[in-house]
């Protein structure tokens, strides 16, 4: 492959949608560092995995020798975005905001080159604007054209509100590709509207329109929804590497390949295209492929020497081979009299409910510190300490504490 087909590979690979690729390969062929912009609000002050999938886009566009902008957007966090939600997202503080913000830039050289990377906030330029301004920046589009976002329509349309304030939403992150010059905007599909928003104000602000590129919202450990911290379907990026790996582990066989292709910068879709064919002919294990997944997470956001201790943790319940205490401890508040086995497997998150818990003691598909266990009457008080295990890939190392 010529440097430009090689370059569109890369930045093509998991992407949802690039607007216009002819546009990209026209700018990656004059030969110029592009500048690559991804906004995120400090809304939250922890990342997970799921935002890594926009970093790690990033990191490929800097190993190719351009330049990325992590942007914070410290004003629009102020404004509160639905992002493809039926109800209006609650504004942040500039306490809060910038709190978070703080944790986001200390959180991300864990993926990008910090040396490479220029962290800017979108209070910059409009902190200093004024009410002139944002009017004018407001009379570059209408109702009607907002009404094309979906949600915004969705809303409209069930006779749901829609403050005022959100219709800015989309102006103010269109206008930091203005303020920036950005050639290339990443964003979830979730964000393509107000990353088109970008392209058309630097159009009519006389500037080269932004190439728009989307990657997919990465599924949870559950697998069907988008991965968040109010669902508790996520890895955070500064969690224990023991849990990234246990918790990578978990998902299902068929996301790990959505996983492999959005999170890995050591599999190549070639490798990747060849282990998914040695697995489908019983040549692979797939628990071996998600170890290798498991293993490279770890290692990227920990070191070498966690991730194998890590894994050696998760062999130690899974496979009887190891210490336990490698895992991490969960520390449970239980009654002086203690609690049932039911009732302690669903405290432990490893059931959903004691009835689950149950069946699941009815299935010989419970384990305490490796040895099936039935005895649903069984019960644990405080200062035991143990490995409860559901299955292969359900466990918690716990502590009983009294109230």
């Amino acid at each position: 492959m010529s440097d430009i087909e090689s370059a569109m590979a890369l930045i093509g690979r998991g992407a949802d949608e690039i607007i216009k690729v002819e546009e990209l390969e026209k700018r990656l062929a004059a030969g110029r560092p592009l500048r690559v912009k991804a906004g995120f609000d400090p809304t939250a002050p922890d990342l997970h995995l799921g935002h890594t999938v926009l970093l790690n886009k990033m990191r490929q566009f800097q190993d190719l020798g351009h330049s990325v902008i992590f942007l914070i957007g410290d004003f629009t966090g102020m404004i509160g975005d639905p992002s493809g939600k039926n109800v209006t997202r609650k504004p942040l503080t500039p306490e809060q905001v910038q709190a978070n913000a703080e944790t986001y830039a200390a959180q991300v050289f864990k993926v990008l080159d910090r040396e490479k990377t220029e962290v800017r906030f979108n209070s910059e330029w409009f902190g200093a604007m004024q009410a002139a301004d944002m009017v004018r920046l407001a009379s570059q589009h209408t109702v009607a054209r907002m009404l094309e976002r979906d949600d915004f329509d969705k809303r409209y349309k069930a006779q749901q509100p829609i403050a005022i304030h959100e219709f800015l939403y989309p102006l103010v992150q269109g206008y930091d590709s203005v303020a920036l010059k950005t050639d290339v905007e990443l964003g979830g599909t979730d964000q393509k509207f107000n990353l088109l928003m970008g392209r058309a104000l630097q159009e009519h602000e006389g500037q080269l329109p932004q190439i728009v590129l989307t990657m997919p919202l990465l599924e949870g450990i559950d697998g069907v929804n988008k991965m968040s911290k109010s669902l508790d379907n996520y890895i955070g990026i500064d969690e224990p590497a023991i849990d990234m790996v246990t918790k990578t582990m978990k998902i299902d066989d068929a996301l790990m390949w959505r996983w492999f292709e959005l999170l890995s910068f050591e599999v190549s879709l070639d490798e990747l295209a060849r282990m998914r064919r040695e697995v489908d002919a019983g040549q692979l294990n797939p628990r071996d492929a998600k170890l290798r997944l498991a293993r490279e997470l770890a290692a990227r956001f920990h070191d070498a020497q966690a991730a194998e201790q890590a894994i050696a943790g998760w062999h130690a319940v899974v496979r009887g081979q190891g210490d336990t205490s490698l895992l991490p401890l969960d520390e449970i508040v239980v009654p002086a009299e203690g609690l049932r086995l039911p009732a302690l497997l669903t405290a432990a998150g490893l059931t959903r409910s004691n009835s689950e818990a149950n069946r699941k003691l009815r299935e010989r598909a419970v384990r305490i510190d490796g040895d099936v266990v039935e005895d649903a009457q069984r019960s644990f008080q405080p200062g035991f300490e143990g490995v409860l295990q559901i299955g292969k890939r359900n466990f918690a190392r716990v502590l009983l504490k009294a109230t």
